[in-house]
């Protein structure tokens, strides 16, 4: 583990998210390697977008400036709710005895994630897959394909538990991840 010095992990508000979290913060604790934590919002995610917003063609200009104004609005709360989840992210690692700083980025997930890698010399990257099948697999498990190809150091790709009613014990599930 002694080759991992600077790891970057790709953190996101989510399950997800904090089962790759967790996992960083298990290799850098280990490895006595700092981590940046790092949250790209992109602009094309449906979840932040308001259609009316981004329509050019739209007939009602009031309309229009005004779905705007909710929009940019929606997106400063979403970029002040990010840095509140990072900060808290960091002083988690901070307690862990991990050294981290984390950064907020805008754009294609994968190929900022590979950008900002590259920069801060990276010699590991953590990202999530979502463990889905068929096409929304092909969509969504695009990030994490992107950067296993783009990527200029070992990336090392955690995949997302299902929840199944089943097994309600989470620690029995991370104790085979970890494995």
């Amino acid at each position: 583990m002694g080759m991992f010095k600077k790891i970057l992990v790709a953190v996101e508000d989510n399950d997800i998210g904090m089962q790759v979290f967790q996992e960083g913060l298990a290799i850098a604790s280990q490895a006595n390697a700092s981590l940046m934590l790092l949250s790209v919002i992109s602009p094309y995610d449906e979840r932040y977008i308001n259609p009316i917003a981004m329509d050019p063609y739209s007939f009602y200009p009031t309309l229009h400036s005004e779905a705007v104004r909710v929009n940019l609005q929606q997106w400063d709360a979403l970029q002040d709710q990010m840095m509140e989840f990072l900060n808290s992210l960091g002083q988690t690692a901070a307690k862990e005895g991990v050294e981290a700083e984390y950064t907020l980025n805008v754009g294609d997930p994968g190929r900022v994630i590979c950008h900002v890698a590259a920069n801060w010399n990276a010699d590991l990257i953590l990202v999530g897959r979502r463990g889905r099948k068929g096409l929304s697999e092909f969509f969504l498990g695009s990030v994490s394909n992107y950067v296993l190809h783009h990527a200029p150091c070992s990336v090392l790709v955690v995949q997302g538990l299902h929840p199944s009613p089943e097994k309600k014990s989470v620690a029995s599930n991370q104790e085979l991840q970890v494995g």
